[in-house]
């Protein structure tokens, strides 16, 4: 028997939060003022009072937000890479060469040299430390590889690779190749990342046999 329309089922009010809502830029000067007192103040130096009183919030709101001093600067470190992404320049070249740019161009503040370079090394000591790191620092990262290949799969410039593990392994190894050289050049050596330099590691990235053992 066919009956009359169904009255559709009344879903429960979402609950409400409780207190005021978060602020995006109260959240950013956080963040910023994290940055900015650990290049003054190294991580030994750097403590939760500092950075409330540098972005100008109370120590409540701050342990709010952060419980802990490492998630903090992990997440302050985090942020500043929020601004990369893999655009389709339409060459697997282009791609590289546009995304390691933006990534030297990260690198090339001062305070993202000196909060990389604190984090590192405390992580080298902290093995929770180096979990979080790995999990909010470098990892996010790893989409752009991955976005990369989809980009140049689409084009017909590579083959997409059907096992999941054996992808994982190869984003694993573009991304510490491509991360690891930037870093080691800027951060290590303190060298600049030049066109020319660009141009010429994206020959050999693209170009392993580039040049033949004697």
């Amino acid at each position: 028997m066919q009956g009359g329309p169904v009255a559709p089922t009344q879903q429960p009010a979402p609950p409400r939060s409780k207190g005021r809502p978060r602020s995006a830029a109260a959240d950013q000067a956080i963040l910023d003022a994290t940055r900015e007192a650990l290049a003054e103040l190294g991580w030994g130096g750097l403590t939760m009072g500092h950075v409330a009183l540098r972005a100008g919030v109370a120590k409540t709101t701050l342990y709010r937000r952060w419980p802990s001093k490492n998630e903090l600067v992990v997440d302050a470190v985090a942020s500043l890479f929020d601004e990369l992404e893999m655009t389709d320049r339409g060459s697997l070249r282009a791609d590289i060469e546009d995304v390691v740019t933006q990534f030297a161009a990260v690198l090339a503040r001062p305070e993202s040299q000196a909060a990389l370079l604190a984090v590192f090394a405390e992580g080298s000591r902290d093995p929770q430390l180096r979990r979080r790191i790995r999990e909010h620092i470098v990892d996010p990262q790893k989409v752009l590889v991955h976005q990369g290949l989809a980009n140049a799969a689409a084009r017909g410039e590579l083959s997409a690779e059907a096992d999941a593990t054996v992808a994982a392994e190869e984003i694993d190894i573009i991304f510490d190749t491509i991360a690891g050289a930037v870093e080691h050049r800027m951060l290590v050596i303190g060298e600049p990342l030049t066109p020319q330099w660009i141009r010429r590691f994206t020959d050999l990235l693209l170009n392993p046999g580039l040049y033949q053992p004697c």
